[in-house]
């Protein structure tokens, strides 16, 4: 594992450029920054330049995508990380506010678990920080007010949209699909349960590898978009009862539910995109009268078996399909290096006070960091 962090260090451009120029200026000196994101090589990436830039990082990770070889890297280069590989609630939880105990200068968020939390119990001197997911971002929004510090939303920066999760997560959630099955896609009719950017990128993708791809989307505006993307736009139910595959990217919580067991198709594979792990509920499924079997593989598959004889079968739990299961690479480093060059520089406004004040709560990247980004990125790979 050391050797693929290494991969990925070498080949975040952006993020090696940044950790020069910070280990320089030393925007973060003096400060600390809490961290709740996915442990995994891409990311030791950027807690590593934040440190380089002078902070002191606590962090922990997320439900069931904590690398155990990413946290071993981290702590062995001073990275204080209060996280194991969990899929347990009530043990990340224990995590996340052992970070608020340390009262964070900033907080560098993903799904909006830290600040929630910290208006559970709000501290002095917490000066802001980033947000990295749409997931969070619903979940934040509400709290603005009384928030009243500035929070950036990574993902409704453009970049984030177009490079992470339109052709990034399209890509991985494939690539994982294809690696957890090992099913051929070509011929087979995939349902895509949301066309934000990670919908939109995983449709196109599932039709690139052969797929008959069918959106569901609860805009009506959003499914014309889709049907004009030369995608079908069938009503949820006709979607789930022809499905082959199906995919959930909506944000939202159970979207597939107890009450669709009647219109799973018989060999039906369903996963989940989204950060949180109840997109899908696999309670409700597991607990139906309906559901007379299920089977826990080693590989990421569970096979549930329904009373009148069909299967399906469910991935990775209904976790994040693309960062859980056997051997998770997520998202492409290059695309990463991008977002994860966003979260730095946000970082950096928010420490040097160049974002400053309650206007800044939960809003998207500044237009300035953006073209900042967007114009290293270009030099960085010739263009």
């Amino acid at each position: 594992m050391t050797d693929r962090i290494e991969w990925v260090r070498a080949n975040c451009r952006l993020l090696t450029a940044i950790t020069g120029e910070f280990t320089a200026s030393q925007p973060f000196a003096g400060l600390t920054i809490g961290t709740g994101i996915h442990l995994e090589p891409k990311t030791a990436a950027l807690l590593l330049t934040l440190a380089a830039g002078g902070a002191r990082v606590i962090a922990t990770g997320n439900l069931s995508s904590t690398q155990s070889d990413t946290v071993g890297y981290l702590r062995d280069r001073g990275v204080r990380v209060m996280a194991e590989p969990t899929t347990d609630a009530a043990v990340h939880d224990t995590h996340l506010r052992a970070i608020l105990d340390e009262r964070p200068d900033l907080l560098l968020d993903n799904g909006g678990d830290l600040f929630a939390r910290y208006l559970d119990a709000p501290y002095p001197g917490l000066r802001g920080g980033t947000e990295e997911t749409t997931s969070g971002r619903m979940r934040l929004a509400p709290l603005a007010g009384p928030l009243g510090l500035p929070v950036l939303v990574i993902n409704d920066s453009p970049i984030k949209q177009f490079a992470e999760n339109r052709h990034a997560v399209g890509q991985s959630v494939l690539e994982s699909f294809l690696r957890i099955t090992n099913l051929m896609t070509n011929g087979k009719r995939a349902a895509v349960f949301g066309y934000g950017a990670c919908g939109k990128g995983i449709a196109a993708n599932f039709r690139n590898a052969g797929c008959l791809v069918d959106v569901v989307d609860v805009s009506p505006v959003t499914r014309l978009e889709a049907r004009l993307d030369g995608f079908g736009v069938p009503d949820r139910a006709d979607a789930l009862r022809h499905a082959d595959i199906v995919i959930t990217a909506t944000g939202a919580r159970t979207v597939i539910g107890a009450a669709d067991l009647g219109l799973i198709r018989d060999g039906a594979v369903l996963c989940n995109a989204g950060h949180f792990p109840d997109e899908i509920d696999v309670p409700a499924l597991a607990g139906s009268p309906s559901v007379t079997g299920r089977a826990d593989g080693d590989g990421g598959i569970s096979t549930f078996t329904l009373d009148d004889g069909r299967v399906f079968h469910l991935l990775t739990g209904g976790h994040m399909v693309n960062l859980a299961g056997p051997r998770p690479l997520g998202n492409s480093i290059e695309s990463m290096d991008l977002g994860f060059a966003l979260q730095a520089r946000c970082l950096e406004a928010i420490a040097t006070g160049a974002v400053a004040g309650p206007g800044h709560a939960v809003v998207p990247v500044p237009a300035f960091i953006d073209e900042a980004v967007a114009t290293a990125f270009l030099r960085a790979h010739g263009c």
